[in-house]
């Protein structure tokens, strides 16, 4: 005879606003899985309830979205800017401490989101573990940063276009890539991670294509004959610096702003958190998620840069400049490479590779900015009618939301404007850090948490390395980051605008924390007995998920890679 522990029911929850028509029976509100018991073999039906989002995404999905939405600009264009300031082996150092920064973030917030699998993580965990105002604060600046990234990414990609012809004006680009990527955001979660998925592989596959070029090129398959580490040489592993007159004191400024630098091109590493409430078992998914993105992107990253580096003098003269902010595809030290090499039609092939990575990152970024708004409203920080869905579980007034603000980015059209549109990017890329520095504190209290509790890390879904030293790293060097990153305000005469243009992220991060602390009427931190480590957890504890075998080596092959 059973036990009555043998029977798994989970609660029904109340359900969210559906847009559009739908039958009106219980299979509208509550979702049936088939539920093993923890217990023996036997099945019983289990009440699992999609509240909000749909739980459509698997593994591969969930890393190429993360993919999507780092691997962009930052990688293509805006890492010729390091390399230019730092020279090859400064940027490269750079990349490399920065991604061990990146690493502990990755590990902290891949312990928490399988712990607790809810959509837009990032921004939960610090109103779930910090307090409700730093939640409200930190979610609203998280949405903002990927709401005007999709801004730059779009007007970025006209940009590049124009590099084959400017019949069609920017705003006619724009116009036509805020579309598509609208669209895209409106189809059911499952089709946008399948197309997010074709597209981003795309694009690593042209990454790694790129690296075996690279590596003949080096060798000596191109015009120039064997170049081996001749740019190490002549003019030097390290740039020309930043500020300073002295030299020694120059090329440690620089070697700070490529720091900056490598801090902003990685930021995106944690959506997989993002996406975790609408994984399928994410107590699987989300940690082999995190684990591949990361070394992935890392791979990515130091490889390209290394090659790069090898390929173009730190002084050439179309790589971008730290004063222009140039974003044209010319500036982009990938086509430079190309170029020297003599290579025909691959430029045209690498720009298109371009177009599509700058697109996919865009997707991304309206995937994102929605999940993080629409999580707002569900917890009561929003208008309750932005938590609705469509009856395929997509937030609909979020992806509009975000994608209105994709709008801004016409503002590059008129000269007079780009000033403004500057300083939303300079808020928005501080507010992806401050996001980092949450993440790192949240992991901080939810270890403290779990500690007071008597809960062993040993007993959690994926247990994070290294920790809580990296997570003290983390922190101690975003903070660094977050604070150094406006020196040139300072230096060599203080300037107001660049001190703003700078800061101003903080400044509305106060503003926003001391608004939701007045109404809150909240302690700066919960006690540690306070917290809520149980929401949103129990019904994922309930649940075992079965997973189907890879049937043929086409599914082996992407179990493994993706």
């Amino acid at each position: 005879m059973a036990s009555t522990k043998d029977t798994v029911v989970l609660e029904a929850l109340p359900r969210s606003r559906h847009f559009g028509k739908g039958k009106k029976n219980d299979s509208d509100d509550i979702e049936l899985q088939s539920v093993t018991s923890k217990d023996d073999e036997n099945t019983e039906e289990g009440v699992f309830h999609e509240t909000e989002v749909k739980r459509a995404l698997k593994a591969r999905h969930i890393s190429m979205i993360a993919l999507g939405g780092t691997i962009g600009t930052g990688l293509f264009i805006v890492i010729g800017l390091p390399l230019r300031i730092a020279g090859p082996v400064g940027s490269l150092l750079a990349y490399i401490f920065m991604g061990t920064v990146v690493y502990s973030i990755t590990q902290s917030l891949g312990e928490m989101a399988t712990f607790i699998p809810v959509t837009s993580s990032v921004t939960v965990f610090s109103k779930r573990f910090l307090s409700p105002a730093l939640g409200v604060a930190n979610g609203y600046m998280y949405w903002f940063n990927w709401a005007i990234t999709y801004a730059v990414e779009l007007s970025v990609v006209g940009q590049i276009i124009q590099y084959w012809t400017k019949a069609v004006p920017l705003s006619g680009w724009i116009l036509i890539f805020w579309s598509l990527t609208t669209l895209v955001n409106f189809f059911p979660v499952r089709y946008y991670g399948e197309i997010e998925f074709w597209v981003a592989s795309v694009k690593v596959l042209a990454i790694v294509g790129y690296l075996f070029y690279a590596f003949i090129m080096v060798c000596g398959g191109g015009n120039e004959g064997p170049i081996g580490f001749r740019y190490w040489r002549n003019p030097g592993p390290w740039g020309t610096g930043m500020i300073s007159g002295n030299l020694p004191e120059a090329r440690f400024l620089g070697w700070v702003s490529a720091l900056i630098k490598a801090a902003f091109t990685y930021q995106g590493t944690e959506l997989v958190g993002i996406s975790a409430g609408e994984s399928k078992n994410p107590r699987k998914t989300v940690p082999r998620a995190i684990n591949k993105v990361f070394f992935r992107i890392l791979f990515f990253y130091i490889l390209s840069l290394f090659f790069i580096g090898l390929l173009v003098p730190y002084d050439h003269p179309s790589l971008p400049d730290l004063d222009d902010g140039d974003t044209d595809v010319n500036s982009s030290p990938f086509v430079i490479s190309i170029g020297n090499a003599g290579t025909k039609i691959l430029p045209d092939i690498f720009n298109a590779v371009i177009v599509l990575t700058v697109v996919s990152a865009a997707n991304s970024n309206v995937y994102v900015g929605s999940r993080v708004f629409y999580s707002l409203a569900l917890a009561g920080n929003a208008p309750k009618f932005m938590a609705s869905v469509t009856r395929h579980g997509v937030p609909y007034y979020g992806v509009l939301l975000t994608s209105l603000m994709g709008l801004m980015s016409f503002l590059v059209v008129n000269n007079n404007a780009k000033v403004a549109f500057n300083w939303l990017v300079n808020i928005s890329t501080l507010a992806g850090l401050c996001a980092w520095f949450f993440i790192s504190l949240s992991h901080i209290r939810f270890m403290q948490c779990l500690k007071q509790r008597g809960i062993s890390r040993d007993d959690l879904p994926f247990k994070a390395k290294f920790m809580p030293f990296a997570a003290y790293y983390a922190l101690f060097f975003v903070t660094f980051i977050i604070f150094i990153q406006g020196y040139t305000a300072f230096s060599p005469s203080f300037d107001v605008t660049s001190f703003f243009t700078s800061y101003i992220s903080l400044m509305l991060l106060a503003v926003v924390f001391s608004i939701s602390q007045i109404y809150y009427k909240c302690r700066f931190l919960w006690k540690l007995e306070d917290i809520d480590i149980d929401s949103d957890r129990r019904e994922i504890d309930a649940v075992v998920w079965e997973e189907s075998e890879p049937k043929n080596i086409w599914d082996k092959f992407w179990l493994a890679v993706a």
